[in-house]
């Protein structure tokens, strides 16, 4: 600002008596004015084109993304090779930043219900899709009260396979979501299906349309997120990636944004730590592939 203004006033004051009074130097001046001169530096440039770089990736993800996901945007899309360091800093030099999570939800127990046992005992891996399922609810606030959501994820890619909406927290809404799941992806051996000890996942009639569909119920042991931490997960991104950051006047409207929140934006291109920063979609696919090259070589 001190050499602007020494420059704006040198036609009419003696750049020397006007660094003086300004407290600068006569010498700091010229190197300030020859750099205006050449322009911004190399560095400075590249910095600019990186940002808008970033700028149009973090649009692209609904403002949702941190430097971690942003990084792994340019390293991908567009074969960028840059620090992590270096894009959190150009995030905050631009007023950039994403979101994140904060909380986990429990469902209330059914302290007089038989629950299945714990098959999984917080061992949340799958070395294929539909092997091990995990399942939970929330509910969802808008104008006219709390929409309720079921959904079932599969741990192998953290892709949520079946959900289910209504206005009500009865069975119905917990058979609903692990009959798309199992409408959607066919598995072709027993998968486990582990939820919490709520009330919804021990009741009798939950029980009976698991047995008919050849799934295998499982309950956490203690009845907190811990045990069921990878679905919990999943609500926390949804609260802070989607309904904090939108009023939801109506429950069609609540259907319709959670609707598009996975089946648009997270299944296929939200990127997920647990899969190296893929989506679950593009997670599933490469493993694809992946077991495809095997099976070839191995029969070659």
């Amino acid at each position: 600002m001190k050499f602007r203004l020494i420059d704006t006033e040198n036609d009419h004051h003696d750049v020397s008596l006007l660094a003086r009074v300004l407290g600068v130097s006569r010498q700091g001046y010229y190197l300030w004015l020859r750099r205006r001169e050449r322009g911004p530096s190399a560095r400075a440039r590249r910095d600019a084109e990186l940002t808008e770089k970033i700028r149009t990736h973090h649009t692209a993800s609904d403002e949702i993304y941190r430097a971690p996901r942003i990084h792994t945007d340019l390293r991908e899309i567009d074969g960028i090779r840059i620090g992590r360091k270096r894009v959190a800093r150009l995030m905050r030099t631009a007023g950039l930043s994403g979101v994140t999570q904060r909380r986990c939800r429990t469902t209330i127990p059914d302290r007089r219900a038989a629950a299945a046992s714990d098959l999984v005992k917080r061992q949340f891996t799958a070395e294929k899709p539909n092997r091990l399922w995990t399942a939970d609810i929330t509910h969802v606030p808008t104008g006219q009260g709390f929409l309720y959501l079921a959904v079932v994820l599969d741990v192998f890619s953290r892709r949520i396979v079946g959900w289910a909406m209504a206005d009500h927290m009865r069975t119905e809404l917990v058979t609903d979501a692990p009959a798309m799941a199992i409408h959607q992806r066919r598995p072709s051996t027993e998968v486990i299906h582990h939820s919490d000890k709520g009330g919804q996942y021990t009741s009798l009639a939950f029980g009976q349309r698991c047995a008919q569909a050849e799934v295998r119920p499982s309950t956490d042991r203690t009845g907190t997120c811990f045990d069921n931490a990878i679905t919990e997960s999943f609500f926390a991104s949804l609260e802070c990636e989607l309904l904090d950051r939108r009023a939801l006047r109506t429950r069609p409207e609540a259907e319709r944004a959670v609707f598009a929140y996975i089946k648009g934006f997270y299944n296929p291109r939200r990127r997920h730590s647990a899969n190296g920063q893929l989506s679950p979609a593009e997670y599933e696919r490469r493993q694809a592939l992946k077991n495809v090259h095997q099976d070839g070589y191995a029969t070659a």
